[in-house]
């Protein structure tokens, strides 16, 4: 068949000199972060922000994210590490969830806003492409590490994966759904979606509100996430739920209500300042 391929990861280790091993986990989410720097000051300069700003922001946002997507994930998961407690560092090895990163995230943008009096809400406007393009990067992790895969399946594309990473139910299976590949695709659809969004409202008469790409990007990425969501062998689960689901259909109801409020309502946003106060 014309579409017919298999994935096969090469494995989570690019090359190893001795102790030191380079990982593509740890690669990928570095040129993630770089490459998001670097498109969300090229946005901010075409809103006229001071992009320098957001060079300051994205050290606040490493510092809130990655820390509260690991703390995020070992929390639900916390039988695997109770008894190995060394391993709850060890975040080069996979193991960061998306959720605790944009909960991190947005702390740390708070914050921020609040110190240097910029509207919160038109950071992360310019920060919701960049966010992202940087899962659709990060989920190509996932690949490398053989983990986060769906069911098993027979489909034409289809993920290969060792018997040592196979969940014990599904030890007789060799194929499963290439869901990371799936959730990387939406994202960069959703990434699509907030760049026209963003250039078609740069020289309206009535540009969008402050805080638009950013509800449009939770409603968008958190639709996908339900779905794929329910293909996984290795969702983190809190009283018989799928907690990714959960917090997925929570951020599809906030972030509609939002657009409601702006929109329907004509109100803007709550922000950490006024808009005569903001900071561009």
């Amino acid at each position: 068949m014309p579409l017919a391929f298999e994935f096969a990861s090469p494995g989570p280790i690019i090359f190893q000199i001795g102790n030191l091993a380079i990982r593509w986990y740890g690669l990928l989410i570095a040129s993630a972060v770089l490459l998001g720097v670097t498109l969300s000051q090229y946005l901010a300069e075409r809103r006229g922000v001071d992009p320098e700003a957001i060079g300051d922001l994205a050290i606040w946002l490493v510092l809130g994210a990655i820390p509260a997507a690991r703390l995020y994930y070992v929390l639900f998961q916390w039988p695997n590490y109770a008894d190995n407690p060394g391993q709850i560092f060890a975040i080069w090895k996979g193991g960061i969830a998306i959720h605790g990163a944009i909960l991190g995230g947005l702390l740390a943008a708070l914050l921020f806003a609040r110190v240097n009096r910029i509207s919160f809400w038109m950071l992360t406007d310019l920060v919701a492409p960049s966010v992202i393009l940087g899962q659709a990067i990060g989920r190509w992790g996932n690949f490398f590490n053989s983990e986060a895969f769906g069911k098993p399946t027979d489909l034409p594309w289809k993920l290969f994966i060792p018997l040592d990473r196979r969940p014990p139910e599904y030890i007789e299976f060799d194929y499963f759904h290439p869901t990371f590949l799936y959730e990387s695709l939406w994202n960069l659809l959703v990434f699509a979606l907030l760049l026209g969004l963003f250039f078609w409202s740069l020289n309206r008469t009535r540009p969008l509100k402050l805080g638009t790409l950013f509800l449009v990007y939770l409603i968008a990425y958190s639709l996908g996430r339900v779905w794929i969501e329910g293909l996984r062998t290795d969702s983190l689960m809190f009283v018989g739920l799928r907690i990714a689901q959960f917090v997925s259909v929570g951020a599809i109801s906030l972030g509609v209500l939002g657009l409601v409020w702006l929109y329907v309502f004509d109100r803007p946003l709550p922000d950490v300042v006024s808009t005569a106060d903001t900071k561009e």
